[in-house]
């Protein structure tokens, strides 16, 4: 339900998201398909209509997956058979990232998309969830809590050019939830309002960030790549079915409105063969890149996701999939907790998780900058024959791998090096059906035995308590093995195999909760996890 305003002085509902970029609208598709009611608001009287991000990853599309997005059929999504490159002035290769392999939970390594395509994506799918209810141009104005309640104050404004203002005779007043989502951006107010600031690590580097329709979708050397230049350094890459994004550093002395101006814009896409009288200039506009962090993202019943909580620079394409990993990893958590399963634990365990895995990818894409954004010559030729050297070598095995970061300790068994990580997820066939895992068995809590395995399991009441979750437990293992899940391409039991385990559990979030190579291991890890969950299985073991 999309509502235009809020009619009466006080609506109660289960969770109250304010922002409603893509990090609060997920948030509020979650809850919402899990019954709870949800009220979202953003000061903007209309969603924005232009790109900010343009990329993500494959762990992102596994869970745009379970909004039921398929990013390898999708009118808003695309993607290229080319390797990411790293250039230097010369031409010469200094880095090849390998952006066409499939990862291994069966997503390719790196999408592109439209922004807004894909949010009017996310609003379509809330209006089929009659309990969420959304409304567009109002502000927060006070946020108050106490031990079983949040009242968030709001207050109608209209648009004033680039920013907002009281609307004349709009309306005002007070609604209560259990828990409160501040998903709205750099400047929350959510986040001021319990009194927070973000730990500035002291990174700023000003960017032009130039988005085009252009009328021939332009043919280069690789369809993505970084040119490591001391004149500019400069970054081409898609954004999205139709578009192209140009991003360019702002040499020392230039002024930003300046560089915003179309003949300037014009200038620098010359080089790359646009032509304004053909070509369509969306957007130029110059955006600081920063590093921040929020050290505790939960405030009693109030909770800080996506750039509320976290800002980084845009090297790794990653800033709007951290937003997206916080409330896919939160709102599993929250459903436990408003069903009286679990304790408020658990919501220092996804802070916990959520930080150290956000401050990773800080960490890496502020390391990427200082390679990439090096404008002396002689340190320019000294990383160049370096990169050069490296590539050499790493040239004998390949294009680089994607990164992958680990969760902060929280809600999966410390230790197993295994864990923390998103699960690896097989093609498989199960009664009947053929498709991915999560498509045809099952999302949630899911315990998988292989086949070789299958007569180890957990305690009863380890099975109560699973079962309670929803969870699911399934053997599977290679065709011939009778397992119940066919392993079709034999990605899980593959990986099973050459880490020595035979079991897992994966969370609601796809992450890996442990391993275990017998059922005593099982067993003793299951206990650990849902201890520390705040969830007990009695006499387990």
């Amino acid at each position: 339900m999309v509502g235009s305003t809020p009619e009466a002085q006080h609506l109660d509902c289960d969770v109250v998201v304010v922002g409603l970029g893509p990090v609060g609208l997920m948030m509020s598709i979650l809850l919402g398909r899990r019954g709870y009611r949800v009220i979202g608001f953003d000061r903007w009287p209309t969603p924005y209509p232009l790109p900010r991000a343009v990329t993500y990853d494959h762990e992102i599309a596994r869970i745009l997956g379970d909004l039921g997005i398929d990013s390898d059929n999708d009118p808003a999504v695309e993607f290229h058979d080319d390797h990411y490159l790293w250039i230097n002035k010369d031409d010469e290769v200094l880095l090849e990232v390998d952006w066409i392999s499939q990862a291994k939970d069966g997503w390719r390594n790196r999408y592109w998309f439209d922004q807004p395509a894909l949010e009017d994506r996310f609003r379509l799918i809330v209006s089929t969830l009659p309990n969420v209810t959304l409304y567009q141009g109002f502000e927060a104005v006070s946020l108050e809590q106490d031990g079983s309640s949040v009242t968030v104050g709001y207050r109608e404004v209209e648009q004033d050019g680039n920013a907002t203002k009281i609307k004349e005779g709009g309306k005002s007043g007070t609604f209560s939830a259990r828990y409160c989502l501040g998903a709205d951006g750099a400047n929350s107010f959510v986040r001021k309002s319990v009194g927070q600031e973000l730990v500035d690590m002291n990174f700023y580097y000003d960017w032009l960030v130039v988005d085009t329709t252009p009328k021939v979708y332009p043919d280069y050397k690789t369809a993505h790549y970084q040119m490591c230049i001391t004149e500019r350094p400069t970054t081409v890459v898609p954004g999205g079915p139709g578009n192209r994004r140009w991003e360019f550093m702002l040499l020392p002395g230039e002024d930003a409105r300046e560089m915003e101006k179309p003949e300037v814009i014009w200038e620098l896409l010359k080089p790359f063969g646009l032509d304004p009288a053909v070509d369509v200039l969306q957007r130029g506009v110059v955006w600081r890149f920063q590093a921040k962090y929020l050290e505790k993202w939960n405030h009693g019943r109030v909770m800080l996701a996506g750039d509320a909580a976290h800002l980084m620079p845009p090297f790794a394409g990653e800033g709007m999939c951290a937003g997206l990993r916080d409330v896919f990893n939160l709102a599993w958590r929250l459903d436990l907790l408003m069903q009286n399963k679990a304790t408020e634990s658990l919501l220092d365990q996804w802070s916990d998780e959520r930080r150290e895995h956000a401050k990773w990818y800080i960490n890496f894409s502020v390391g990427l900058a200082n390679v990439i954004c090096v404008l002396d010559e002689a340190e320019a030729a000294e990383r160049d024959a370096q990169m050069i050297a490296e590539h050499a070598e790493q040239s004998k095995l390949g294009p680089v791998s994607p990164h992958e970061a680990v969760l902060g300790e929280g809600t999966w068994l410390v230790g197993d090096e295994l864990a923390g990580k998103p699960s690896v997820q097989s093609r498989v066939a199960y009664k009947g059906r053929t498709g991915r895992f999560d498509d045809v068995v099952a999302r949630g809590w899911v315990l998988l035995t292989s086949a070789a395995a299958a007569g180890q399991t957990l305690a009863d009441g380890q099975l109560a308590l699973l079962d309670s979750l929803g969870g699911k437990v399934v053997t599977i293992g290679l065709p011939g093995s009778g397992a119940e899940v066919i392993d079709v391409n034999g990605t899980t039991s593959t990986w099973m195999a050459d880490n020595g385990v035979h079991h897992i559990l994966v969370r609601p979030d796809f992450y890996v909760a442990f391993t275990a190579a017998d059922e005593s291991g099982l067993r003793n890890a299951f206990d650990t996890v849902m201890s520390a969950a705040g969830l007990s299985a009695g006499a387990s073991v």
